[in-house]
């Protein structure tokens, strides 16, 4: 019997564009340790930096309290710093709303050899901005942003950046659950907003909102994959193994290096 792809479970399916038709929850005995992605991260990472051709972007949205920063943080345990970067995306301001909506994410682009991943990112201009706009309703022409987006994004393919894109999917309970934490717990509550709550009042227009920019942006070239998302544990565990088994398929091997010059610089160095 063929078994479906790992990356495949999560993949997201055009003819479900409903957000409310993936599960926020699942069983977690088939999916891989979280700890021994780490470890491959750590090592297919450095692989990465070592052969400096290829480059990694993860981009994470999900509502707030989904848990992106950790899961960022969780990701990056093993990996070397020099090779990594982590960006957030907050409401576009100043300077910001002055350029086009793809300008300030350009500058935090992974080089080749880099992983970088986002806390939100230009997908903001298409979900976020539905329903907060920065600009007046009718500067707006939203399917001309999708195509954007979509070259965009098939333009940092070819030449040599693997987009990966996750939603991280929470259901209403745990949404709830997790903006009361945050109220609650003082090592939290730095984290509150206001926005948080007009965001829960707003929540099913928001994920309208996030289908239809996910369902016209999903690409071959840079899909997006739907994460179940109640469990952190879970989430990151996923999340994890879709970057390791993207890493192994970049950077296999470290560079081959030339076994001449390796025997000169050994007699150089009075080695054997």
């Amino acid at each position: 019997m063929m078994t479906t792809p790992f990356n495949e479970r999560w993949r997201y399916d055009p003819t479900r564009p409903s957000l409310d038709d993936y599960p926020a929850d699942v069983g977690g005995d088939d999916i891989p340790s979280l700890d021994a992605s780490l470890e491959n991260i750590g090592e297919y990472q450095r692989r990465l930096w070592a052969n400096r051709s290829r480059a990694v972007l993860l981009i994470l949205h999900g509502l707030d309290a989904s848990g992106k920063d950790s899961l960022i943080r969780t990701l990056s345990t093993y990996m070397d710093p020099a090779g990594f970067h982590a960006w957030s995306f907050a409401r576009p301001q100043g300077a910001e709303t002055r350029h086009d909506f793809l300008w300030r994410v350009v500058p935090l682009l992974p080089a080749f050899g880099e992983l970088a991943a986002f806390n939100r990112s230009h997908h903001e201009a298409v979900i976020a901005e539905r329903l907060w706009p920065v600009h007046a309703p009718e500067d707006y022409n939203w399917q001309a942003r999708y195509e954007a987006i979509r070259s965009f994004e098939a333009h940092l393919s070819r030449e040599g950046t693997t987009v990966i894109k996750c939603w991280i999917r929470l259901s209403g309970d745990e949404h709830r659950r997790r903006l009361i934490k945050r109220l609650d717990e003082p090592r939290k509550r730095w984290k509150f907003d206001p926005s948080d709550v007009d965001a829960f009042e707003r929540r099913d227009e928001l994920l309208a909102c996030a289908g239809e920019a996910i369902a016209a942006t999903h690409t071959a070239e840079a899909p997006w994959f739907i994460i179940p998302g109640d469990r952190k544990s879970v989430a990151r565990a996923i999340v994890a193994a879709l970057v390791d088994e993207q890493l192994q398929a970049l950077a296999p091997d470290y560079p081959v290096e030339d076994e001449k010059t390796l025997k000169a610089y050994r007699k150089l160095l009075g080695g054997d």
